[in-house]
């Protein structure tokens, strides 16, 4: 049988957004990249596949030694990361660095948050 590229393409565009969110996840990490950029990879995920992305994004830093860049407006998901830069208008407002597991650092993360809203 021959295939066509509309074959493969077809039963990505049917999937929800979620769906889709993880099959990109998946691709991205199954290669086990030096460096893995991540724009929102949690934007449209329930809360337990959010979890297992970060814990795979978590794994390959921790044990494979890759770079993750993140982008997220998430503090769940930030609070997986070892460092945090806030920026406002293209410029540094703040760093913040991880200090023990990431639940303690949610909390800082979101009293972080309510500082730089009351600063700015």
């Amino acid at each position: 049988m021959k295939y066509e590229m509309e074959d493969f393409i077809r039963p990505l565009i049917i999937f929800p957004g979620g769906q889709k969110q993880r099959v990109a996840a998946a691709r991205a990490l199954i290669v086990n990249p030096a460096v893995c950029y991540a724009d929102e990879p949690t934007g449209n995920l329930d809360s337990k596949s959010s979890a297992s992305i970060m814990e795979m994004l978590a794994d390959m830093n921790e044990k494979g030694g890759a770079t993750i860049l993140m982008v997220t407006h998430d503090a769940f998901a930030a609070s997986y990361c070892k460092r945090i830069i806030f920026i406002k208008d293209g410029k540094i407002t703040l760093e913040i660095n991880r200090v023990g597991e990431h639940k303690g650092f949610f909390d800082k993360i979101l009293e972080t948050l309510s500082y730089v809203e009351e600063a700015l």
